[in-house]
Formats: structure tokens, sequence, C-alpha cells
């Protein structure tokens, strides 16, 4: 059976290495980019949870999460049994009087999927996390470790290269081009076309191309709902480390974390304003630290008062503007075409998952695993989307 797979980021990397030790496919994996420069999963800021409120986005998590601990075995080469550096001290969802209707329904669900989530006041927030002014924070959730459930941060540009070195080693081509167009016959696919002009013979075709997938699709005559959305990350020294510090998000939108444990932070928010499609990604916005930011972070965390901005970049959420959650699947009207994109900021967390359920559909023509199927794009046609309310 001959794959080609239309993107080389960890989605595609990740469905090539199952298909080649699972099913014995070689796939084709066509980048336009193997420096990766602007690649989603090299700019990601790498972290993992469970603390969804829809069922399959909580156990494509938890299946990922049990992967990414074993990777080191899954996606071992020979002797080199690659790490991602994954850490798992949770997130912290905190909430106002408004939002804890939400905060406790999901955590119900939550737990009946067998994560372990903890509710807390605000004295016990501020028990746990001394460093934390619950001021206006009526409810935290605080997602716990166990052998099910975790939540962390992790390194998504060794994750991508472990499994691209692994589909390699697999047997798995990846080509330095970018697919612009197709030859069709009778409602399929018979090949790729390049921009280099060549042509790439196919008995199935998986568009897995993040931010840039749907002008792909649209050489299909599918319309996708996903746009590139720059998203800002600053990196931040403090005066110290805040002990036991796990992901925050607050509810005015920002979020931080650790990086390390020096007093080194991450943190970010959605953008001011228009979310504009393919802002440049050479142009982060500062003012969005300096105006808004950094004033609610010091009122979150006092000790945030005093920052160093010690560095910053972009990179672009695949937003599916449907919905915010992935699209998983055969694309409609076409036999032998299918594609995973749009996740909307999780999808190196969902990757794992995702990437051995697209296998199983390429290779066998149904999910096996865990059963994606919600995730299809036959809601876009029925104007039924799949309402994430945890979405960052």
């Amino acid at each position: 059976m001959k794959v080609v797979i239309i993107g080389g980021g960890v989605m595609g990397a990740a469905t090539a290495s199952f298909l080649a030790t699972r099913y014995g496919i070689h796939a084709t994996i066509l980048e336009r980019d193997t420096s990766y420069t602007r690649a989603s999963s090299a700019l990601s800021a790498c972290a993992i949870r469970q603390q969804f409120s829809t069922e399959i986005n909580i156990r494509i998590s938890q299946q990922s999460l049990l992967f990414y601990r074993d990777i080191g075995r899954q996606l071992a080469v020979g002797h080199d049994a690659p790490t991602i550096g994954l850490v798992e001290p949770g997130y912290l969802f905190l909430a106002t009087d408004a939002g804890v209707p939400v905060l406790t329904e999901n955590q119900a669900l939550q737990t009946q999927c067998g994560a372990a989530v903890a509710l807390l006041s605000p004295r016990e927030l501020g028990e746990r996390f001394p460093w934390l002014s619950t001021e206006q924070i009526a409810l935290g959730a605080l997602g716990l470790s166990s052998a099910l459930s975790g939540e962390g941060w992790f390194d998504g540009y060794r994750a991508l290269q472990a499994f691209r070195q692994h589909a390699i080693a697999n047997g798995a081509r990846f080509v330095e081009a970018e697919a612009i167009d197709f030859d069709m016959r009778n409602g399929a696919v018979q090949s790729v076309i390049t921009a280099q002009g060549e042509r790439i013979d196919a008995d199935a075709v998986l568009i897995a191309a993040g931010a840039w997938s749907s002008p792909v699709a649209a050489a299909l005559g599918f319309e996708l709902p996903v746009r590139a959305r720059k998203r800002d990350v600053f990196s931040l020294q403090a005066s110290a480390p805040l002990a036991g510090c796990p992901l925050v998000i607050d509810p005015s939108g920002f979020w931080f974390r650790p990086d390390g444990d020096t007093g080194q932070f991450l943190c970010g928010a959605p953008p001011r304003g228009v979310d504009l499609d393919n802002a440049p990604l050479d142009q982060v916005d500062h003012g969005l630290f300096d105006e808004w930011l950094w004033p609610r972070l010091a009122e979150r965390v006092p000790q945030f008062d005093a920052l160093r901005v010690t560095g910053s970049w972009a990179g672009y959420y695949e937003y599916n503007t449907f919905d915010q959650n992935g699209l998983v699947g055969r694309l409609p009207g076409i036999s032998n075409a299918f594609v995973t994109t749009g996740f909307s900021g999780h999808g190196l967390q969902q990757a794992p998952a995702i990437g051995r359920g697209m296998a199983e559909l390429m290779a066998t023509g149904a999910y096996h695993t865990l059963d994606l199927a919600p995730l299809g794009l036959e809601r876009l046609a029925a104007n039924a989307p799949l309402v994430e309310r945890n979405i960052i």
C-alpha cells in the first residue's frame, strides 16, 4: 500500500511510525521545510493534560500520556532510547464564582474517566501554593498524577524527532517537497503533485500539514476551517522558583509554568484585539506582555512583580474556527483521502493516540484502540460542533 503523508510534523511523523511498525507500510512524507523553522511542533509550549470537558479529549490524552511515559521503549532505534524530559506537576485551572459550575461539571466527567483531578477551595489553594494570590478566585482544579492520569510538560521538538527517526528507521521516507495538487480518478486520489513537478503515486493520502492544511484540502475541493493563528510565548526570569508550581491557567486567560527549577518561567495569553490569520511569526507582540500580561501575573503571584524577560517567540496554532477541536478521519467525498489537523494547540499532547488511530483507519478501514469518530469531519456538514469548554 502506497501512503503519502502531507506534513512531516508530529502528527504526520507519528502516523508514519505506527504505519511502519504495526502494518509494515512505509509511507512517503512530504515536508516543505525539514528544518522545521516555522513548524508548530517545534514552537509549542509542549504540555499535556487530562482536564478537558469532553470524554474523547480526555481518553486521547490518557492514551498519549501513557505512550509518552514509555517513549524511550516505544520509539527506541537500536540502542538509542529517546527522552523528552516529561515532568508531571499538574495543571491548575482557576475559576471565579462564574466559572465554578463549569469547573465542577468538568471534574465530575474527568473523574468518571479515571483522571485524578482535585477541586481546591481558596483556603486549600493558599495552603498548597502559598505564593498564589486567591483574590477573586472561588475554586481551583488541580490535576494529580496517577497510574492512568497526569499533567505536565515535555520537550515537543524531541518528541517530533523521536517519531521522525523511528519512522525512518522502520522504512518511512521523508522528502523535502510541497504538495500543491492531485491527480484524481473516480473519486479517488491517484497521485500527489509537488511544487517541484514530481508526481508521487498514492493508494491513500493523509493531510497532516497543521496550520497549512486548508490550502492542501482546497486542492481536493474541500474547505477546511483551519487557520494559522499566532500565539506569543515569553520566557521570564523570576527572583526565585515557586515551590510545587504546576501549569496555571488564570480566569482572565493567561497561563504560566516553570521552565526548569531555577526561577525560569514560560507564559502566554491570547492575542490582543482581532485574532488574525497568518500574522507574521517574527513580530512578537511585546506590548501584550508589558501592558496586559505582566500586571495580571503580578496580581496572581506577587513575587512576579519583579520579572525579567529573557526571550520570546511565536508559533502558530492550527486553529479550527468551527469548534477548536481536531478534525480527524476520512475526507468526505474522496475514498482514499484522510485528514488530521485543527487541534488548536493540543496537537503535540494528542499525537500518539491520534497517530495510532490514523494508522489503524488507513491500514484497516476502522479504529481499533480508541474510536476517534467524534472528531470526524462529518460534524462540519451537520453543523454539529464538538464543544470543548477547556480551551487555552
